[in-house]
């Protein structure tokens, strides 16, 4: 198969898709948007692209397309734990505190502020569209003296040394990414025993906006001991104060639990969506 992933090579997308997909083509696209429009158009079989991070929530963007803009079934998900390391050109290996520059994505430079703060003071940080563009951008300029935050692959990649290990703020640090496709995918040769199954729903309340409708919602879930792992709503972008909600059941789709869910929110007038029922995977340590 085609894997699209968001790219360049060696980002933190690149490493959940070695991880999951370890026997398919893996190809790197430059936006999230891309991605999915790679799957769409028939040019990639799958994509993966990020859902959600500790630190900064959730990435709107992927939501934003996924829901507004095409109608993709979330096929999996793989939880990969960030850790972040400044990289610096060979050429420049002792001389990280005196780089003219640190250059990376705009969610990781905020991850490691307290290094940046204490090490690199007065160094300006210039973003860029990924980390591991970032760690591209200081391979393809050794005459520049500057570096990069990025991962243990991205140093792999590039040909770059690992100045500071660790350099992020919080060690507990994870992504969520998930993989969107037409069709059914088969994870094969995975080394990841699979951590359980999720069931996502899309829930438009009533458009009467009666006051308890959200508590009617939650008590359909449970009653049935459907336990949620996340609700978050999301404007409908039909008018200011128009929301819906997505939820994340721990469980599988059944024959009786969460249809009957399904059924009881309907009822109440809901709009229900099945985004998907999959199996998670999450690796522990990188």
């Amino acid at each position: 198969m085609n894997i699209a992933f968001l790219g360049p090579r060696a980002t933190f997308t690149d490493l959940a898709v070695r991880e999951i997909f370890p026997k398919e083509n893996a190809v790197p696209y430059m936006t999230i948007p891309d991605c999915l429009d790679a799957v769409m158009n028939n040019e990639a079989d799958a994509c993966v692209v990020p859902l959600e991070n500790t630190l900064e929530g959730t990435v709107n963007v992927t939501l934003d397309y996924l829901l507004h803009e095409m109608n993709l079934p979330i096929r999996g998900e793989i939880t990969v734990p960030i850790k972040q390391h400044l990289l610096v050109h060979p050429d420049h290996a002792d001389q990280w505190e005196n780089v003219d520059a640190i250059y990376s994505h705009s969610h990781a430079i905020p991850q490691c502020h307290k290094f940046l703060r204490n090490s690199c003071r007065g160094i300006p940080c210039e973003t860029v569209t990924s980390t591991a563009a970032a760690a591209q951008y200081v391979k393809e300029h050794p005459d520049q003296k500057i570096a990069a935050i990025a991962n243990e692959l991205a140093a792999k990649e590039y040909g770059l040394v690992i100045a500071k290990r660790n350099i992020h703020d919080f060690d507990f640090n994870h992504t969520r990414f998930i993989v969107l496709a037409k069709e059914e995918v088969e994870f094969n040769g995975i080394k990841l025993e699979v951590s359980g199954n999720k069931t996502t729903l899309r829930v438009t309340l009533p458009s009467d906006d009666r006051s308890g409708a959200l508590h009617q919602v939650l008590s359909a879930f449970a009653w049935r001991r459907l336990n949620l792992s996340k609700i978050e709503s999301r404007p409908t972008k039909t008018g200011l104060g128009n929301y819906f909600f997505i939820i994340d059941i721990e469980m599988s789709m059944d024959d009786v639990l969460i249809p009957g869910a399904i059924a009881e929110l309907e009822a109440l007038g809901c709009a229900v969506e099945v985004l998907g029922s999959y199996p998670y995977f999450k690796i522990e340590k990188k």
